[in-house]
């Protein structure tokens, strides 16, 4: 027995020297090793922000307003190896900067340690306190770092700087991704016995409208805080080019403090989200059907109320059956059966070929990272008539917010289809003709009718083309659909000579209530304060 507890203890004796050993390697042979790192690591923060590129908004003088820029922050921190009492140490600074004793006291135990970060970009009010005190070993310098002017304005757009999966420093998300290579300059480098000199990086100017963006977001704010939505989103586009004028979501964040927020509410729902439109796509199933020559807004029909396809039943909104209708009555009343009746006329093949040409199968190309496309899949498989009657009013198919106000912007545009963008180095850009003029003058008539039918988003003075949409929300998990909508409007003004296209979207709005209540309200708001902003002259009397 006595044998066996003399191995026992020279085992153990033994295993401890080793486990000694590895952490004297560590920490003393190491430490200068590890803390090299670090130091290196830091140095190239400092360097990579130095470097890199700043990011502006503008107004519509075309001043530059910084959104990304580079800033000098006081870092709070450590000296271990010259705290003198960490217990004290820790509790004043844990007074001071709200950091709990236990995690200060693990930080500064570490004699060997010649540098702990404790607060990075630390107010001005803690710096000062942090002076008073005195605390042997603790230090104040300043480090450069980004920083964001407009905090959470156009947070989407423009992303932000910061360190990544593979612990480096990089854009992520929004402009500070996208243009990654364009922003961050390069580092010096060795070539042979000569050090070629760093480059800085190039400023990237959006096109984003600092006025319009702030308004937009003002609005959208109210939106989901009134109705106790879950989401939102307004986009507005210049129709004739493409640019991006204005690009806001709900929730959003703050770059300057990206690790207090959730990682989902860093993507970008306008560019990165697919949702079913609604009604909306009445618009596109008639101005399909127009162009085709299959319908003119003066076709009638007679509705009963409903529509049998497929052993399914359609009815429309309001439950109600509107006798002989006209196609425009159909956009004005927003009549399910009267769109199904449209694509009939039309035929599947071609209303297909019309929603392709549209673009909603396609990434719109904006310059923005992770977009996404539009979903068509119920037109290409497993091919039925009910499939094609519910897509004719925007249900059972999905789209971009993004694509969704691209494809109406080129009604606006006289039937040309432009690629969106959001920096203003870029030229507008044709995609392609989706429509002839007079269809798209025709379809802007039938649109202008809705509005002034439905009044809740006509503004004095202008004509304004819009059209509604209050979408159900499809159940992913036992199939077919919610109780909850989405609420979309997209409307246009002046009518006679479209300068912007807005797209307003909240997203399961509690209650169920229709986009008339919501939406439409919040579009005609932000039109009317940019008709004054760019002082754009009446299209009536």
């Amino acid at each position: 027995m006595g044998v066996r507890i003399s191995v026992l203890i020279v085992f153990f004796g033994l295993f401890y020297a080793v486990l000694i050993g590895k952490l004297y390697n560590v920490q003393i042979e190491k430490g200068a090793e590890y803390q090299a790192r670090a130091e290196s690591i830091n140095k190239l923060i400092e360097d990579l922000v130095s470097k890199r590129g700043s990011i502006f908004l503008t107004d519509k003088d075309d001043a530059l307003i910084p959104a990304a820029i580079k800033k000098d922050y006081p870092t709070i921190y450590a000296i271990p190896s010259k705290v003198e009492d960490v217990a004290e140490a820790a509790n004043l600074l844990s007074g001071i900067t709200d950091i709990a004793v236990e995690t200060l006291e693990k930080l500064l135990n570490k004699p060997s340690d010649p540098y702990e970060s404790i607060v990075k970009k630390a107010p001005i009010e803690m710096v000062d306190k942090v002076k008073e005190a005195a605390i042997p070993g603790i230090e104040i310098e300043m480090k450069s770092n980004r920083f964001y002017p407009q905090g959470t304005l156009a947070a989407h757009v423009v992303g932000f700087w910061g360190i990544g999966n593979d612990n480096t420093p990089h854009g992520q998300y929004g402009i500070e991704h996208f243009y990654e290579e364009k922003l961050q300059g390069k580092l010096d480098e060795v070539e042979g016995d000569k050090i070629k000199e760093a480059e800085s990086g190039e400023d990237v100017m959006l096109t984003i409208d600092r006025t319009i963006q702030l308004e937009a977001e003002r609005i959208l704010d109210d939106l989901v805080t009134t109705y106790n939505a879950e989401s939102g989103t307004v986009i507005v586009e210049e129709p004739k080019t493409g640019k991006i004028i204005a690009l806001a979501n709900a929730p959003t964040f703050d770059p300057n403090k990206y690790g207090e927020s959730e990682i989902k509410n860093f993507l970008n729902p306008a560019v990165e989200s697919i949702y079913e439109s609604g009604s909306i796509f009445k618009v596109i199933t008639m101005a399909s059907g127009i162009d085709a020559g299959k319908i003119t807004p003066d076709t009638t029909y007679n509705d009963i109320g409903e529509v049998r396809i497929n052993d399914r039943v359609i009815k429309n909104w309001d439950l109600q059956a509107h006798g002989r209708v006209t196609m425009t009555n159909v956009l004005e009343e927003s009549i399910n059966t009267g769109a199904v009746f449209a694509e009939r006329q039309i035929g599947h093949e071609t209303f297909l070929e019309y929603l392709l040409k549209f673009g909603f199968e396609n990434a719109t190309g904006v310059d923005l990272p992770g977009e996404v496309t539009g979903n068509l899949t119920p037109l290409k498989k497993n091919v039925a008539d009910i499939n094609y009657a519910t897509a004719s009013f925007g249900q059972g198919i999905s789209v971009t917010p993004i694509g969704l106000i691209n494809a109406l912007a080129a009604i606006a545009n006289d039937g040309y289809l432009m690629r969106p963008y959001i920096t203003k180095d870029k030229e507008p850009e044709t995609i392609r003709r989706v429509i002839s003029k007079q269809t798209a003058d025709t379809v802007t008539e039938m649109m202008v009718s809705a509005v002034d039918k439905a009044k809740v988003a006509r503004i004095k003075s202008y004509a304004v083309a819009g059209k509604t949409g209050t979408a159900q929300v499809p159940d992913f998990k036992n199939g077919g659909y919610t109780e909850d909508v989405i609420n979309t409007y997209v409307g246009f003004t002046p009518a006679t000579n479209p300068r912007f296209i807005i797209l307003v979207k909240l997203d399961k709005p509690y209650g169920a209530p229709l986009a008339g209540l919501t939406v439409v309200p919040a579009f005609r708001n932000l039109a009317e304060f940019m008709l004054h902003y760019y002082n754009i002259p009446p299209d009536r009397l």
